[in-house]
């Protein structure tokens, strides 16, 4: 072959080269268009559903102020009631749009018949991810449930879970912080917390008797997301709680425990007797902490309470639920870290309440502390989930008086949950999540 046949061979073969490829950047851009125009339309008919919801009424709700310390402060001498939601998972696109508003009826039916005095989500709000949700903006999602919390008019704070903020997300997880603790959402308390504890969002909140009393302190901690070599989360390698977060939670404890010492001398300087009775009641601090990634006693626990042949032992004492995830996973962190320890050493009654293992829903006694998974919303992340109900609901805490708590799972399937929008509550299978766990991964 001659070499002018030999180069116009190359320029044609360029040239068709150069033509597949600008196809295909068109066929991209012109994707982009069509997903960017269904997005914006589902975005707006689910930000449209998520306001059209009444405002709860609840006359004998506590309301929040902030302290001279910056702490937000639920002043009460009745119970206080947490509802806990976790999982809620909002893709914020067209591809989620019809399970987006299933799950924004659910939060909108609970929240509503509870009427709590604060709302926690433990993580997992904005589920960002593109082929299944259409869209890769975390932001969406953020501001679909802020709608609606903020119809409703009920406090609620949310802490980061791993979807959050994805490596591959519009938003940073800074970003959703700036976000969540911005001025423009009146009910919500996130705060940013310090930058000198790792993580956004670890704060506290304290409930208070009208004696000054420190009766509870729920504390909000940033479990993370990902391991440094798996920023993707592909291999399921999940970051762990770090140790200044966890000096500082140790910190705020030792720091209620004094301020209520020194509140018990003042209001008992006359009454020995009584501030005996005071100062081991109220003396350590019952912490109870929302999170999103359980610790690795969550594992620890169940293995020992299933090695007991399903019967409690003397370290595990079961109050509801089970592990329904297919495989019985329970999904911690790649390494352990001291926090269990930690809340052992100091004290008071206390315990820990996370989310994203969304079938499994146990709460249980373990060496002093309570450990439960909270009830998920998600109809979108695990394949099929929005057909099977067992675990669906919410989480019901009652912060008592006295310094104690209780909780208990609550099922969304009831009848007492009503459907506040034109849409039917969905059909589903109610499983045996026992069963259902013993299933193949």
């Amino acid at each position: 072959m001659s070499k002018t046949k030999s180069k116009s061979t190359l320029k044609k073969v360029g040239k068709v080269i150069l033509w597949i490829l600008g196809v295909i950047v068109v066929f991209n851009l012109l994707c982009a268009a069509v997903f960017s125009i269904l997005n914006a339309v589902s975005l707006k008919a689910n930000t449209e559903l998520a306001a059209s919801f009444q405002t709860i009424e609840n006359p004998d709700a506590v309301l929040p102020e902030k302290s001279e310390n910056g702490n937000w402060v639920f002043k009460t001498d009745r119970d206080l009631k947490i509802l806990q939601l976790t999982d809620v998972h909002l893709g914020g696109g067209c591809l989620s749009s019809k399970k987006d508003a299933m799950a924004i009826n659910a939060v909108a039916s609970m929240v509503t018949e509870e009427k709590p005095d604060l709302v926690i989500i433990t993580g997992d709000i904005s589920f960002p991810v593109p082929f299944i949700s259409g869209t890769m903006n975390n932001m969406h999602s953020a501001k679909l449930f802020s709608t609606l919390m903020e119809k409703l008019g009920v406090p609620w704070i949310p802490v980061f879970g791993n979807h959050d903020t994805e490596a591959y997300s519009y938003y940073s997880r800074e970003d959703m912080a700036d976000y969540y603790g911005g001025d423009t959402l009146k009910h919500c308390l996130f705060q940013k917390g310090s930058a000198d504890v790792d993580g956004f969002g670890n704060s506290v909140i304290e409930v208070q008797n009208t004696d000054g009393i420190v009766t509870q302190a729920l504390f909000l901690l940033d479990s993370h997301a990902y391991t440094e070599d798996d920023k993707l989360g592909i291999l399921w390698k999940y970051d762990h709680m770090h140790d200044n977060q966890i000096e500082w939670y140790k910190n705020t404890v030792l720091a209620l425990n004094e301020r209520n010492a020194a509140t018990l001398d003042t209001l008992y300087k006359d009454d020995a007797e009584a501030k005996v009775e005071k100062s081991e009641q109220f003396g350590e601090v019952t912490s109870m902490l929302f999170f999103h990634i359980p610790l690795h006693e969550y594992k620890n626990a169940w293995n020992e309470y299933v090695g007991n042949d399903y019967r409690d032992t003397e370290n595990v004492q079961l109050h509801y639920g089970t592990v329904g995830e297919i495989g019985s996973q329970i999904c911690i962190p790649l390494e352990d870290d001291n926090l269990f320890e930690t809340m052992q050493t100091l004290g008071g009654q206390k315990g820990i309440f996370c989310g994203h293992d969304h079938l499994n829903n146990y709460s249980l006694d373990y060496k002093g502390i309570r450990l439960t998974y909270g009830y998920s919303i998600d109809y979108l992340a695990y394949s099929g989930i929005s057909k099977i109900g067992t675990q669906r609901g919410c989480t019901i805490i009652d912060a008592k008086t006295d310094g104690s708590f209780d909780c208990t799972g609550s099922n969304y399937y009831q009848d007492k949950y009503q459907m506040l929008s034109d849409n039917v509550k969905e059909t589903v299978t109610m499983q045996d999540m026992d069963e259902y766990a013993k299933q193949e991964k």
